[in-house]
């Protein structure tokens, strides 16, 4: 199995839980920060179709920045959401592991342990 990659923020408690878990287990992860390294367009499709997920599923709805660009609108195309999430990466749910040809999203920390 190739080296698994978290996409993390050190600066949310669940991000550095998940992390902290998967090197307790013997994981060495590759760590993205992907607020400061955000995925490309298709890096992010190919995560939400590890994920089984449609790109708003992958949101975080909280955020300002989802209200202000009006990003509520269910008549926007995934490829739209997906551009928003490259271009303002706070918008993606955290922390992300993948593991192959799966991935998991760290709520709770836990659940990450099912791709090994």
């Amino acid at each position: 199995m190739p080296k698994p990659v978290i996409y993390h923020n050190p600066r949310c408690s669940k991000s550095r839980q998940t992390l902290a878990l998967l090197e307790e287990n013997g994981h060495a992860p590759k760590v993205i920060e992907y607020l400061k390294e955000p995925p490309s367009a298709a890096e992010l499709q190919a995560i939400l179709k590890k994920l089984k997920m449609k790109p708003r599923d992958l949101m975080r709805k909280g955020e300002d920045v989802y209200k202000s660009l009006g990003l509520d609108n269910e008549k926007l195309s995934d490829e739209k959401l997906v551009r928003a999430m490259v271009e303002n990466p706070i918008l993606i749910e955290r922390p992300i592991v993948v593991a192959g040809a799966k991935a998991k999203i760290g709520r709770p920390p836990e659940s990450v342990l099912d791709l090994f």
